[in-house]
This record gives C-alpha cells, structure tokens and sequence, in this order.
C-alpha cells in the first residue's frame, strides 16, 4: 500500500522543477539576443570612432594615453692632440614634471623650483599648469646630484610631481685653457667656437620614445615605440693642452707688464702646419662664460684685422730674392727720409744716410731700405707673392668669424700704395694668416696650410677641415728662404740686431720684429696706438717651431723687439723642451749687415 502511493505522487513535483529551468533552445536564443545587443553597441562606437570624426578622437586619445619624452644623445667630446678632453659630457640630469600632478600647486612650485635651478619663473609655471599633459620638462642638463637633491627637496616640502632623467651636462675641465677656440654651450644651443662651427658633428641625433599611460602611469603592455639616441662624433685637435696653458700664461704676463689692451699668440709646426697653440688674453673660463665681456669670448687671433708691420718684411724681401732682384749681400743705401708721392717715409730710429746689405736691413728693420730693394718689383709682382704666402684669405681652419684680412685690390695698388706695404702699413691680416705666411720660410719656401683639427672633420656649412686636407705650395725657392733665415738671425744678435731679447741660449733664433700704427675704429684713421709683434723659428737651420707673437696698444712705449720678443723666447724655449728639440750645435749666421764705399761687392752679391 505505501509503496503504491508514494510513486504517483513523485512524479507531478519533477515536471514542476523542469518547467522553471526551461528547454536548452529557449535559454540559447536568450544568449544570442544579448550578444548581439552588446556586439552593435560596440560597432555604433567604432562607427563613431573611426567614421564620425576620426582624426578628433585620434587627437584625443594621443594627448591623453601617449607620452613622448625626448632620449638626449650625448655630445662629442673636443680633445687635445692627445687625446685630453678640453670639453667632455658628465653625468647630469633633467628634471621633469607630471602637470596632472603639479598643476594644483604651481604658482609655489615654480617659484620653488626656479629659486634652485636659475631658471625662469613664468616659464616653468606653464609648464607645470600644462593640461592633458603627463610630461613636461622643467629644466635641462643640471647636474646630477644637483637635480636629485632639488627633487627631494621639493617632496619633503609636500610637492609630487617631480622626477629626474638623464641628460648629460658639458663640462670644459680646462677652464679658461682654448676658451677662445672650443666656445661654449647656452642652455639648448652652442654658442661660440668649435662648439658651434662643429655643432652637427659634436651634436649626434637625439632619440624619442613614445608609450601609452593612463592614469598618469605608464601601461606595462601599452603600445610603445623606441628611437635610440645616436651620440656625437669626437672633435680631435691638434692643440697641445700643455703648451696652450703655457701660452696663455706668457700671453697675460706680457699683456700686464705692457698695460696692453690684448694679445695673441701662435705657436705652429713647421713642417705639418699644425697648429699646437692659438691663445688669447683677455680670455674667459668656459665654465662660466657670462662672468666675462663678449668681446673677450672670441679669439682676436681669428677675428681681429691689424696692419703687420716690419714682420711683412719679411714676405716682401724674401719674394725679391726669390725674383732674382737682390741677395742678402745686395747694398743699399739708405737716406735720412724717402719721399713716396706726397708722403714722405722715415725710419723708426734717426740717421744720416747708412750703407747697409739687405741683411742690414733686416736686421735694422729700416722701411726706407726695404722700400728702395722692393722698387725693384716689376708692376703687380709684389701682390702676387703676398697672395700666395696666403695673404688676403681666410686660412678656414675651422673657427666661426675668421677674418680674411685685406689685401688691396690691383685696381687701387699704386706705387705709393706698394711703398707702404711693402714694409707692412696699409694692408691687414689675422694672427694665423701671418703665422702661416712666416712658417713658409721656415718650411724653406713651401707654405703648408694651417691645421687646427686632427684628421678631417665638416663644419656645419659642409667644409672639411683638418689635417687630411692639408695642402701644399711652394711660394719662394728654397735658396730665397735659406738666405731670408740667415738674414733674420741677425735680428737677435745683440751686436747688430734690434731684439736680442729674443735669443734662446744654445740654440739658433730666426726672428723678425713688427710695430705698425693702428687704425681707430671711430675716426677711420691712425689714432697714435701701436700694434707690437714678433715672429721667428728654431732651430733657425733646422725649424721645428714657428712662434708669433702679437702685442695690441701697449702702454709701456716698448716695440716688437722689447715686449714681443721676451714673449717668443719664453714660448719657444717652452715648446724647443716639451717636444725635446736638441740645439743643432751649429754656427749662427754671420752674414755682412753693412758696407763700406769703394768695398769690393762680393761675387754673391
């Protein structure tokens, strides 16, 4: 009986519990419909997206999810001939900021942050109140302990924000050694010197990278792109950092003791035209640039054109041997004054009428007795040699505002024009155009064009400089520059010459003094200063150096022979030691300086 009534009873409540799950079919199109409803809500929004306005929603989603940050490159370093770095990069640092975090505190913030790092106020506040923005930078290349402790600071004092990367700094470890040649850097530009002519080789390319963000975080898998930074290329000169230190030493002693406005000096090679110091004083720590005039951040021996004096001789006697119109033996007399046109020419010391060689002349540094000799120039001959000893041209060693100097043009050369030049007035160099011009005799008669750059290396206007193309061009013979070396040897001689201040002991000075008038900027005429010099080469018999030395308004009333020539010794004995240049051991030049009336002229002249 229980068994009876219990079995139909059972199966009503299983049909009832079926009925509330419902057929598999019905729950499966119940799926579907949500599906699709969630599929079109999707499609309507990528319509939206990608056919409404795409390009606005493009920007959008740039500006908020995409962060770009910039990967400094780092610059190349300018190094000594070995190898020294006169300018390097080292370890610095950017601080950047996050606006989304900094805006709200940004008028205290930018006044804190420009208090530390000698930045500007209202351009830092911008920064920092840049909206849908999660990068911006705040200031660039400070050092690195500098920057982190700015960054810590500011957090302790309750501002979030803040964050450091690397971005190397330029540091110039030789201060104030070759300022005037390697320049230096501005905030986010190069200013001056090699740094600027230099800049596209010493910059390399920067790199960029590019990552999705939200919520001010970077997404560890969003989208990411990757520029590498690519570094610049090393400058290598052929500066001697040693020597150009001591250079610069003589030079401000000299520029002192003178009460000079400025002077200048070149030291070169003489066989490679390499030049291993080209200083300047006043000069200025690279380091700290601001602290110094403008006119002290360039290099006077590059930029500033000044009429060479008796150095010219040199040149001009030279290339009248060399012509086959005189010898060192050739006589001349020589009066008390020289008309020339309606201008009259004197010497820098008085006399009665002299007889005198050509090496007397020399020696003296007589303009009426170089003036006679070079009378001797068939028409044009003259500017003809001045253009090849590489007068009237730039040298394009590679420094930003080289002058070319002038050399008059044939149109206005007359013969009073060539009087004057041919002792050095009335026409204009630089320090290394002249220093190239005097190491062609040193060379014995072959001009090598003057190099401040090891190797080969392009300026940012597309020249190769350096080394690698450096030329050669014989100017004169070697017998004309063998007999102007023996003539310049008596310049020192303390028996007969004007700058024994110049000797080197145990060793032979070639050597020759310049005082020319100078031309005042504001009336455009000689306005009674004095441009001073002195160049020479050692060995005289075997040159290893060429040395000029330009003194500008010296106040003390000395000339090249006093107040250049003590220069020259100091820098060359310098040089002669440092590259162990032994004293050839050889006789000094003997050669007649004077002559007598009714002296029988030797065969050579």
């Amino acid at each position: 009986m229980p068994t009876s009534l219990s079995g139909p009873a059972s199966r009503p409540q299983t049909r009832r519990r079926g009925s509330l799950r419902g057929s598999p079919q019905l729950r499966l199109r119940f799926g579907f419909v949500v599906i699709a409803m969630v599929l079109s809500l999707f499609g309507a929004r990528l319509v939206q997206l990608q056919g409404v306005d795409p390009e606005a929603y493009a920007a959008m989603a740039a500006a908020e999810g995409t962060t770009t940050i910039d990967l400094p490159a780092e610059r190349g370093d300018i190094l000594d001939r070995n190898g020294r770095p006169i300018a390097d990069s080292v370890d610095g640092e950017m601080v950047v900021a996050n606006p989304e975090m900094t805006r709200a505190q940004a008028p205290e913030l930018a006044k804190f942050l420009s208090s530390r790092l000698d930045i500007d106020y209202f351009t830092t506040l911008k920064a920092l109140r840049q909206k849908d923005r999660q990068f911006a930078y705040i200031a660039r290349r400070v050092p690195a302990s500098k920057a982190e402790d700015v960054v810590a600071a500011a957090k302790a004092a309750g501002y979030d924000g803040l964050d450091t990367r690397h971005d190397p700094v330029r540091d110039y470890p030789a201060g104030d050694v070759a300022a005037n040649l390697v320049g230096f850097l501005g905030i986010d530009e190069p200013l001056a010197g090699f740094e600027a002519t230099f800049d596209k080789q010493l910059a390399g390319k920067d790199g960029l990278e590019r990552y999705a963000v939200g919520n001010g975080n970077r997404i560890p898998l969003g989208r990411a792109t990757l520029e590498p930074a690519v570094n610049g290329q090393d400058l290598h000169t052929t500066i001697d950092l040693d020597l150009q230190w001591y250079v610069q030493r003589v030079l401000r002693q000299t520029r002192e003791d003178a009460r000079a406005d400025s002077a200048f000096a070149v030291v070169m090679d003489t066989r490679t035209g390499e030049v291993l110091a080209l200083g300047d004083d006043p000069t200025f720590d690279a380091r700290n640039p601001q602290a110094a005039p403008k006119r002290d951040r360039v290099s006077r021996a590059m930029t500033d054109v000044y009429e060479p004096g008796s150095v010219e001789k040199v040149l001009t006697l030279s290339a009248l041997i060399d012509a086959g119109k005189a010898t060192m033996r050739t006589r001349v007399t020589v009066p008390p004054s020289l008309p020339s046109g309606d201008r009259v020419i004197h010497d820098w010391f008085g006399h009665g009428t002299l007889h005198m060689t050509l090496a007397g002349v020399i020696a003296q540094s007589s303009n009426i007795g170089t003036v006679l000799a070079s009378r001797n120039f068939e028409t044009g001959q003259l500017r003809e040699y001045l253009t090849e000893f590489g007068l009237g041209q730039r040298t394009n060693v590679g420094v930003a505002g080289e002058t070319q100097g002038i050399l008059p043009d044939p149109s206005i050369w007359t013969s009073m024009t060539q009087d004057r030049i041919a002792f050095g007035q009335s026409l204009s160099v630089n320090a290394l155009q002249m220093a190239a011009a005097v190491n062609t005799i040193a060379n014995g008669g072959v001009r090598v064009s003057p190099s401040l750059v090891q190797g080969s290396a392009t300026t940012n206007d597309g020249t190769v400089v350096g080394t690698d193309t450096t030329t050669e061009q014989r100017v004169v013979s070697k017998r004309a520059a063998h007999q102007m070396a023996l003539m310049m040897e008596r310049v020192v001689d303390p028996d007969v010459g004007v700058a024994p201040a110049a000797q080197i002991p145990g060793y032979r000075v070639a050597g020759k003094t310049g005082t020319a008038q100078r031309v005042g900027p504001r009336c455009g005429c000689y306005n009674g200063t004095f441009t001073v010099s002195f160049a020479g080469f050692a060995p005289a018999d075997k040159p290893r150096f060429t040395v000029y030395v330009v003194v500008q308004n010296p106040r003390n009333g000395g000339g090249g022979g006093s107040v250049g020539g003590p220069a020259f010794a100091k820098i060359m004995s310098y040089a002669l030691r440092r590259y162990g240049v032994p004293p050839t051991g050889t006789a000094p030049s003997h050669v007649p300086t004077t002559w007598r009336p009714g002296q029988v002229a030797s065969p050579n002249g």
